[in-house]
Formats: structure tokens, sequence, C-alpha cells
């Protein structure tokens, strides 16, 4: 018996924008593949929901993104992420309004900072741990939190000269963004 393998369609940008399975499933595109997100722990959306808070005190609502808005990155082929918290710039806000999709296209300014919730599981580190690390650094994001609620840690990359400086930071620490430099979050207000 001959097994018939099917390649994977890939999908460009436009025809992901424009993808509607029907369902309430949220995808990120990923090399032209749709790969689907699946929905989050109540943790973590909890920790999220902790930062978002903290940023909000500093920083105007219009510029808050939580796991609502997505952002084209480079990749070999076409590649969308959905942070769970994104802090825009006025830049971006502005390049944003009267859009019908909350895309953050490749042509539009990045945002400020990035912040994604590892979720359990070892390719879902990898993902946060590396693969973003290199598509936010290469879209010229200025700051990538990491939070890992598996060890209580929140790594910090700050871009400088194209590459992310790494601080990794503690129970016992506070975070403060040297971005927005009045965000100043303890780790245990987190976790």
């Amino acid at each position: 018996m001959t097994q018939v393998t099917t390649k994977p369609k890939y999908l460009t940008l436009e025809e992901f924008y424009e993808y509607d399975d029907g369902t309430d499933t949220r995808y990120e595109l990923v090399d032209g593949e749709l790969v689907e997100m699946p929905t989050e722990s109540h943790e973590n959306c909890t920790f999220s929901m902790k930062i978002l808070l903290q940023f909000a005190k500093f920083v105007p609502a219009i510029q808050l993104a939580h796991k609502d808005i997505k952002l084209e990155v480079l990749g070999r082929k076409a590649r969308v992420r959905m942070p769970d918290i994104m802090i825009l710039g006025a830049d971006c806000v502005n390049a944003l309004r009267g859009k019908s999709q909350g895309t953050i296209r490749y042509d539009m300014p990045p945002p400020l900072i990035v912040i994604e919730v590892v979720s359990p599981g070892r390719e879902n580190n990898i993902r946060d741990y590396r693969y973003k690390r290199s598509e936010y650094a290469a879209r010229g994001i200025l700051e990538y939190w990491i939070v890992d609620p598996e060890i209580e840690k929140v790594t910090l990359l700050t871009l400088i000269d194209g590459l992310y400086e790494e601080e990794v930071y503690g129970k016992e620490d506070r975070i403060v963004s040297k971005v927005i430099p009045e965000v100043a979050i303890a780790i245990k207000d987190i976790f």
C-alpha cells in the first residue's frame, strides 16, 4: 500500500488575514503555516493581567494591547505573532488608527515592549526563549520580557545595537523597564 502525503498549504500574509475556519480558534502564522494557539490557562492569563495592570499605572490605555493585536515579524516565509502584551509607542498607535484589523504590519513602527508569558511545555519554552527572541530583535522591539511562571523568573531583554542583552529577575527583585523607567514591578506582584 502506498501512503499519500500532502504538502501543507503555505499562506501569504493576505491569505492569513482573510482566513476564517468558522471557529473562534486563534492562529499565529509561522513560515506560512497556520499554528493553532491553544486557550491559555487561567493562571497565565492572571499573570499577564497583573503585568498589564502595573503598566496601566504609567501608560495610557490606548498604548496597551493584551492578546488582541497581531504583529508581523521576519521568518523564512510569512510570520505573524500574537504577543500576550504589547506596549505601543505613539507612532505605532497612529499607524493603527483607522485600520480594519488590529495588525502591526512590517511597514509600521514596532511596539516598544513585547511581553510573553511562557506556557508549560518544552515547545512553548523554545518558542518564547529562542524563536521569538530573534524575531523580536530583528523587528526592532526595544524590550522583550519573558515571564516564566514555572521557574518564577522574568527575563528582560533590552535591544542594544541590534541584539538583546539579558537580565534575569527572581522572586525578590524588581523589574525596571529601560524603555519606560517609571515602570518598576516587583516579581512577587506577578507570581
